[in-house]
């Protein structure tokens, strides 16, 4: 099973937090020693950030993101696990953990039209 794990900036975390933190050198070995890496994404910061809506037909851009939160998403990766617990126990060495928040979710599907799920609704 595939799940998406969100690695958010929290600045709530304590300066004993950030020295606990392993090294993500060590998170990537550990990651990939098992086949559990499939692929991540860095983003820039959040000023960099847009959040396009349409409303009543009227297309709205602004500046950040759309969450109100001191939270902010830095990045997620893509992780390939057995079980649930597995990438709880994946997240739980990743470095941000410790300075940031983790958020995991299995991935309902991957692509677009062509993806197999999509596939099958559509002939519904």
């Amino acid at each position: 099973m595939r799940y998406v794990m969100f690695v958010c900036g929290d600045p709530d975390h304590s300066p004993a937090d950030a020295a606990a933190a392993p090294a993500v050198e060590d998170w990537f070995n550990y990651a990939n020693e098992r086949n559990q890496y499939v692929q991540g994404v860095r983003l820039e910061d959040v000023d960099q950030a847009r959040t396009v809506r349409v409303r009543d037909g009227e297309l709205l851009v602004t500046d950040g993101p759309y969450a109100e939160a001191k939270e902010w998403i830095a990045g997620f990766g893509i992780l390939e696990c057995a079980t649930f617990e597995e990438a709880i126990e994946l997240a739980r060495r990743n470095p941000m953990a410790w300075e940031g928040r983790i958020e995991l979710r299995p991935i309902h599907s991957m692509g677009g039209p062509g993806d197999e799920w999509a596939k099958r609704q559509l002939r519904r």
